[in-house]
């Protein structure tokens, strides 16, 4: 059975982890710069909350996979449903896709 992981390198996994983590950070920081360079992003509190909680929950589910998943196949196909729900969910949030 093949695994992910290799028990002698957990501080290049912690550098991957900081960094994905710092990615899920800096999605936030994107609508409010946008929102200083033009008036066409308009996004209040309750939007900040939202997408910290939708990007947050989808960061939570990719780690949890990698944890406890032990084959490949598996936590591919776990992470990319998460992805899909993910990418479902902020399009029905932006524009109402499925209304």
């Amino acid at each position: 059975m093949s695994t992910i992981y290799d028990d002698n390198l957990p501080q290049q996994t912690s550098r991957l982890r900081l960094a994905l983590w710092g990615l899920a950070g800096f999605m936030l920081l994107l609508p409010a710069v946008a929102m200083q360079v033009t008036p066409e992003v308009n996004w209040g509190p309750e939007d900040f909350l939202a997408a910290a909680v939708l990007i947050g929950g989808a960061g939570l589910a990719m780690e949890l996979a990698v944890r406890f998943i032990r084959t490949r196949a598996a936590m591919f196909a776990t992470i990319a449903a998460v992805a899909l729900a993910f990418l479902l969910v902020w399009a029905e949030l932006a524009v109402g896709i499925f209304d």
